[in-house]
């Protein structure tokens, strides 16, 4: 980001094997037909446009033998490297660094192409605005001004000519950097100017918390000529500037480009960022909870709400654990567990019944045992290439696909965020257990989401990008276009894990950890994914479905990977509804998006969903109508095929009874 790169592989006019820039306008993208049964018919997807190669990084000697790698792949950057052939001393290097104002290529004895598919319109050689920085701006036929900066080691011009409507060609053995930035208007040339010479090579994240209030920070190792003497040029993501602390918010430009999917970035003058939250959900556990009431941990439930939970809680916990739990997919197993972790807890905590708890307890500790234990029935794997425990399931049966790609490591925050609850309930309620399970469960808080590079074990942060502000859920999977999520919930729902597994352990590192990530989850679902109407970051003609759907880099589609249904498509972004929703999901989304789809008459009218789906509504209305949500779920005709197998009616009347739904 900003900048959208592919290698070209002979493709387009200008038939090149370099790698291909392009930056899309917002005008440039392409939006789906309107959804004309939800209000203000929303288009129901846009996207932007693929295979645009506005520049293009290459070399005389590249050709259909050129072969790319990639080495140092890091949270925030990865090195790409393109050589003639394998095993050629000559190369271009270009580390790829989110937030990069330039594209920077490190050549070493090639003889610099800079081509375009587009058509150079004029190429015009500037004045040097550094010493030993040769300065040329490009038109390109489309209209849109390019700047290139090159700085040959030996000093040396690079003497670039334009050869044809394709192709600007620098001299031959060639040493040095090149960097290509797009310039939007003319008066923020300067900005380009001042940064030249100088490029980030790979990021770092930090982070401290006190209490509620957390700081963490984006900053860059340099490269370039100019690194001991200038300063990185980067742009940020809206909520990036809507966190800034008082110092890098004063490094803030006015210039901008637009990303894909995330808004308009801003450039920054600054070789690191610090980002606030200052409002950590601290006083979140197990209990419904409030952002408003955060320094009232208290539960009240009234005598009637304990009655209805009583009523249904011994029941829900007589079903077989072991059935819901010991299943071939590590997803629908969380889930259950979970279920059954947070049925416990609402029966032991809040509706006076602890015996019945303890042995319902007792039960869920030998369901979990069993994948502790590694007995479950695809067992888990560490894989050494990737370094990450995956799923055996696609080596067992060859299918790439099965339980949705876990052996290829997707969804692993989605699968491994249920356990890590469940195994938080179970160790607060019965510390004697984490003796035996402890390790196993941080090994999946590790494979997700660990924080050290002194961990040789697995990579940092493999799911959540704290560029982004979330979450990735694709894996070992090509794609064209980018990364996706589908779930921002269950992305918050991981970090929720994080910090209560953290709670029990008495880590409080990891519970912090888990705290920041959830007050960084709340800002970046709420500016990317829920969207309100007053929402600035995503299309005015696509705002109105208020959620994203399936939020990929370069493109956003309502609708889901397993139906087009809308429950399912904004109920994906509600599940599980736990303690942390009403800090994701605002009071405000969530009356407009009730209105919008699920009140009386609207386009999926919720009285008319006859599925688990149907819970999951109520659930999430209880947010903002947790009187109608306690009435739904203590109905006295209430049919169970209303409640999805990751859920229970116990704790969705507790949840709407705590919310302040229950009579008083």
């Amino acid at each position: 980001m900003p900048y959208s790169l592919a290698w070209s592989q002979g493709s387009g006019n200008a038939q090149s094997y370099g790698m291909a820039i392009s930056h899309i306008e917002d005008s440039q993208k392409t939006f789906g037909s309107a959804e004309t049964d939800i209000p203000n018919s929303p288009d129901q997807y846009y996207i932007n446009p693929l295979g645009i190669q506005s520049l293009i990084l290459s070399a005389a000697e590249f050709g259909t033998s050129t072969v790319l790698t990639t080495d140092s792949l890091l949270v925030l950057s990865a090195n790409v490297h393109l050589q003639a052939s394998n095993g050629s001393s000559s190369i271009l290097t270009m580390p790829l660094v989110q937030g990069m104002a330039f594209v920077t290529g490190q050549y070493v004895n090639l003889q610099p192409n800079i081509q375009s598919s587009v058509f150079f319109g004029s190429v015009t050689e500037s004045a040097q605005p550094k010493s030993g920085v040769f300065k040329y701006k490009i038109t390109l036929l489309d209209g849109h001004v390019w700047l290139l900066y090159a700085m040959p080691t030996s000093g040396i011009d690079p003497n670039f000519q334009l050869v044809s409507s394709t192709l600007l060609q620098g001299s031959a053995n060639w040493y040095g950097d090149i960097q290509i930035a797009k310039l939007p208007d003319d008066s923020m040339e300067y900005l380009y100017d001042d940064a030249a010479g100088t490029y980030p090579t790979s990021g770092t994240v930090a982070g401290y918390a006190e209490d509620s209030k957390a700081q963490y920070s984006l900053s860059w190792t340099k490269g370039g000529a100019y690194k001991s003497n200038s300063t990185l040029l980067m742009f940020a993501l809206p909520h990036h500037l809507d966190s800034f602390d008082s110092d890098t918010a004063a490094s803030v430009t006015n210039l901008t480009l637009a990303t894909t999917t995330s808004g308009n970035s801003t450039a920054v003058i600054a070789d690191y960022w610090v980002m606030e939250e200052n409002e950590l959900p601290t006083s979140l556990g197990f209990a419904p909870w409030r952002p408003a009431n955060s320094s009232d941990s208290t539960v009240n439930l009234t005598s009637e709400a304990i009655a209805a939970i009583q009523n249904v809680s011994a029941t829900e916990a007589s079903q077989n654990m072991s059935a819901q739990t010991n299943l071939n997919s590590m997803y629908y197993s969380g889930k259950a567990l979970s279920k059954f972790a947070q049925l416990v807890y609402t029966m032991h905590d809040l509706a006076d019944q602890p015996d019945l708890a303890k042995t319902a307890l007792l039960e869920l500790e030998s369901c979990f045992e069993v994948f502790s234990n590694n007995s479950n029935i695809y067992p888990l794997l560490y894989d050494t290439d990737w370094k990450g425990i995956v799923s055996s399931a696609s080596y067992v049966t060859g299918d790439s696909g099965d339980d949705f790609g876990n052996s290829y490591y997707n969804d692993h925050h989605f699968h491994y965020g249920y356990f890590l609850h469940a195994a938080a309930v179970i160790g607060y309620l019965d510390p004697t257990w984490l003796t035996n399970n402890k390790d196993y469960v941080n090994a999946l808080a590790r494979d997700v989401s660990n924080p050290s590079s002194l961990d040789q074990y697995f990579p940092v942060f493999r799911s959540f990008d704290w560029y982004h502000g979330h979450s990735w859920a694709k894996g070992l999977f090509s794609s064209g276009d980018g990364k996706d999520e589908e779930s921002s919930s269950e992305d918050a729902m991981f970090a929720y894990g994080l910090k209560m597994w953290g709670q029990t352990i008495g880590d409080a590192s990891m519970e912090a950890r888990g705290n920041l990530m959830l007050s960084v989850l709340a800002r970046s679902l709420q500016s990317y994914f829920l969207m309100t109407s007053d929402n600035t970051n995503q299309p005015a003609e696509f705002i109105g479905n208020k959620v994203t759907g399936i939020l990929f880099e370069n493109k956003a589609d309502h609708t889901t990977y397993f139906g087009t249904d809308l429950s399912y498509i904004q109920g994906i972004h509600m599940i599980p509804v736990m303690p942390f929703s009403t800090l994701t999901r605002t009071q405000q989304f969530v009356a407009e998006e009730w209105t919008t789809y699920f009140a009386d008459g609207a386009v999926r009218d919720a009285t008319n969903i006859t599925d688990g789906w149907k819970g999951i509504v109520y659930a999430n209305f209880a947010n903002i109508n947790p009187t109608a949500a306690y009435d739904f779920f203590t109905q006295d005709d209430f049919d169970m095929s209303w409640i999805d197998g990751g859920a229970s009616l116990t704790w969705y009347i507790a949840l709407s009874a705590v919310l302040g739904g229950a009579p008083s």
